[in-house]
């Protein structure tokens, strides 16, 4: 049962198999398991493939199992279409095509399956790529706030520093009249006098200016850190929606690229081994000398076409004598007197039926 379907999977004649021996079924039973695994091996990649496309079960393996009976119907076709004429110039240049389809199709399959064999691998690499892409995200991101934060930081600054100044002005008054009264700068003169009283009223004075000015400038502080801190929720709101577009950044071109930053190496060896599985029917038919199948076939079609050759040299024999025939027979009647006066009074007929016709149209029109 088995076996048997491993031979239709060669895509061998199966009428033809049963007349040769074990050992020529057991061939193409061999080809035919080839070609039902590499299929097989399509199906497995491209299910892969497609499921980190979709991301769902079912699309993938509905996909994969169409890809598969493609590259399975593929590789029967290839198999099944060569022919053994005994002369191996002629067989390989027959073989090449066919060689070139197969590695193009054993590069389809070996990248999918790369992909899950190295998954861990390009997983690292993509959560390297993921990083870089989160700080660059940030950075940009923060270049649009930037500007305003460091804007408002600065009049933050300015106004501390104003307050700052102020203090110091209000100090030095303070230093300045507790300097007269104890008589040791201004007058000199110890106790609290004119000078003094003076200058104690300016330090008040600009003692109140300060206290005002602590707390306009307080609640302009407050103000700017609250924009400051609007600001920066509005940068962190930003950051977490761009976020989930750079975590999805793991789909199926993301993963070939980031196994082409791999060690070329094994990857290679990969797409070897799958290049050996789908040229290997192709070759082994290549380097087998020509087998009883392959007699029986060929002495099949030659009989298939002497036939064709045969009912088309009788065809064209048929219609010439055909013609011949007939040029006779019309040759010998037409000087007969009766057939002319049959013919003229069919013709008579005719034309006066003609006539009749066109009288009622005329009628039917006036």
């Amino acid at each position: 049962m088995l076996k048997q379907f491993f031979i239709i999977c060669s895509g061998a004649d199966t009428d033809i198999l049963e007349q040769c021996s074990k050992g020529e079924q057991n061939k193409y039973a061999g080809i035919g398991a080839t070609v039902f695994f590499t299929a097989l091996m399509a199906f497995i990649a491209a299910s892969y493939a497609l499921y980190t496309v979709f991301d769902n079960y079912f699309a993938a393996i509905g996909f994969g199992l169409i890809w598969g009976l493609l590259i399975f119907n593929l590789d029967r076709f290839i198999v099944s279409t060569i022919r053994k004429n005994g002369r191996f110039f002629n067989e390989v240049l027959q073989v090449t095509p066919r060689l070139l389809l197969a590695i193009i199709i054993a590069i389809v399959i070996s990248k999918p399956l790369e992909l899950k064999i190295f998954e861990k691998e390009i997983n690292q690499v993509l959560l390297e790529e993921k990083n870089v892409l989160t700080l660059a995200n940030q950075n940009q991101i923060l270049k649009q706030f930037s500007p305003n934060i460091k804007a408002l930081e600065t009049e933050i600054l300015n106004l501390k520093k104003e307050i700052e100044v102020k203090q110091t002005e209000v100090n030095q008054l303070y230093n300045t009249y507790i300097a007269e009264a104890e008589g040791t700068a201004g007058t000199k003169k110890l106790g609290k006098g004119p000078v003094y009283k003076e200058k104690r009223n300016k330090h008040d004075a600009l003692l109140h200016e300060l206290e005002t000015l602590k707390l306009e400038n307080k609640t302009k502080i407050k103000d700017l850190e609250q924009r400051i801190v609007k600001l920066n929720k509005s940068y962190d709101t930003q950051v977490t929606k761009t976020q989930p577009i750079i975590n999805n950044f793991d789909g199926l071109m993301a993963r070939i690229t980031a196994l082409d930053k791999l060690p070329w190496l094994p990857s290679f060896f990969i797409f070897l081994l799958f290049l050996a599985i789908e040229t290997s029917p192709i070759l082994a038919k290549l380097l087998t000398t020509k087998s009883a199948y392959d007699f029986k076939l060929e002495e099949q079609e030659l009989a298939l076409k002497t036939n064709i050759l045969q009912n088309k040299n009788q065809s064209e024999a048929l219609l010439k004598t055909d013609y011949a025939i007939n040029n006779r027979v019309y040759s010998d009647i037409k000087d007969e007197k009766e057939l002319y006066n049959y013919k003229r009074k069919k013709a008579r007929e005719l034309i006066e039926l003609q006539a009749d016709a066109f009288f009622k149209n005329q009628k039917n029109v006036l």
